[in-house]
């Protein structure tokens, strides 16, 4: 904030306590470094308790994208049981984005005077027939961030244009976004706005289990959400549902230590909330960037690409915010837009089906010539699958 010259809002000059590295249950307690988290000798022991105690079939869903990369580059699915399946959840920002937000993006990207900025992520996901990249090859002024902020400077910078950040994500990228239109209007900048396309997870579990072809019987909750907005928005969803939900974070013992914790309860009949990530997540989250996401946002229904509309899963701009909206101020609120009839990415965001069961995959679809976001993103399974060879959905021999 100091490189645009302002000062932080009251709610957020309060001392919050950096969490600390606490003692976790099992063979995770005494972990301080990255390379601990990926100890062969600590994986085989957590393999082994896992099929010590598994009984039956159980189906769990890696929310997070992050996860899902993990699990696949690590070959885990292959070594668990055979009872044991893991199902890839809807948690890629990127690939969650509906195609009628892209192509929204892509028409304000176009137009003469803008300035159009966003995460690199973003660049080559399909719109109904471009992407960003074919934007900017034709004229268009798209620029690559890396933060937010950068894009006020911009809009600082060059009074006579029109800066539009693309703001696209969960709750983990949320607080920067909303601290970011909060400094706009301190500034009282009027070129500066935000294409917002932001969307919660408790509301989406939600949907996946009321689901009626859905198999999912246990979460592991994504660490990086939960480090935001806490873990105790998840507490409703346990009772109701009575499905068990961990906090998981992201390196192999990490997801291992969340799917061993599922497993124990479902096999005890159990469905509890329980926090696997203690090193970085506390009950109540991050508190100053909750308030201010409930400064600049309101809570909204969201439609998810792939998936469709989950009611009151998603932010927008509250109304004393709403001049910094790009999709009322360049009037693209009426673009709507159908998916690829041959694109599945939906029916793999819902964990219905693995990404090497769409029949596009590795064929029409690959990560040159993709037909959704989730063969574009870093975080999408198609990727995934696509850059760990995974061409089939049987275990090797070892599993």
């Amino acid at each position: 904030m100091e490189r645009i010259g302002l000062k932080l809002p009251d709610f957020l000059k309060k001392s919050v306590p950096i969490c600390p590295i606490r003692s976790i249950r099992g063979p995770l307690q005494s972990m301080k470094y990255l390379d601990e988290f990926r100890d062969p000798a600590l994986a085989r022991k957590l393999f082994d308790e896992i099929r010590a105690v598994t009984t039956r079939h159980w189906a769990i869903m890696e929310v997070c994208g992050g996860q899902t990369h993990s699990i696949i580059r690590n070959g885990i699915d292959q070594l668990l049981p055979d009872e044991i399946e893991l199902i890839h959840g809807p948690g890629c920002p990127v690939c969650v984005t509906p195609l009628e937000i892209i192509d929204k993006a892509l028409a304000i990207a176009a137009q003469p005077g803008v300035i159009f900025c966003s995460f690199g992520d973003m660049l080559r996901v399909p719109g109904s027939e471009k992407d960003l990249f074919q934007v900017k090859s034709q004229g268009g002024d798209v620029r690559i961030v890396y933060s937010p902020l950068d894009a006020v400077k911009l809009a600082q910078e060059n009074p006579d244009r029109e800066v539009v950040f693309f703001g696209v994500g969960f709750e983990t990228t949320a607080p920067a976004n909303a601290m970011t239109v909060f400094q706009a209007k301190q500034l009282g900048l009027t070129n500066f706005s935000m294409l917002v396309s932001h969307v919660l997870v408790p509301p989406a579990i939600a949907a996946i289990i009321e689901s009626p072809d859905t198999r999912v019987q246990g979460f592991l909750a994504a660490g990086h959400v939960c480090s935001v907005m806490g873990y105790w928005e998840y507490e409703p969803l346990v009772e109701k549902y009575h499905a068990p939900v961990v906090v998981t974070g992201f390196e192999p013992l990490d997801v291992l230590e969340g799917i061993r914790r599922v497993v124990i309860q479902l096999e005890e009949g159990r469905a509890e909330l329980e926090n696997a990530y203690a090193r970085a997540v506390r009950y109540e989250g991050n508190v100053p960037a909750q308030q201010m996401l409930r400064e600049v946002f309101e809570v909204t229904d969201r439609t998810w690409r792939g998936i469709g509309q989950i009611p009151q899963s998603g932010w927008r701009l509250s109304e004393a915010y709403r001049d910094f909206d790009a999709e009322r101020r360049f009037d693209v609120g009426d673009i709507h837009t159908r998916e690829s009839a041959i694109c599945r990415s939906g029916e793999v965001l819902q964990g219905l089906i693995k990404p090497s069961q769409c029949p596009a995959f590795g064929k029409e679809c690959t990560p040159r010539t993709p037909l959704g976001a989730t063969m574009v993103s870093s975080e999408g399974a198609c990727a995934a699958y696509y850059r760990y060879g995974r061409w089939n959905t049987e275990k090797t021999e070892s599993g």
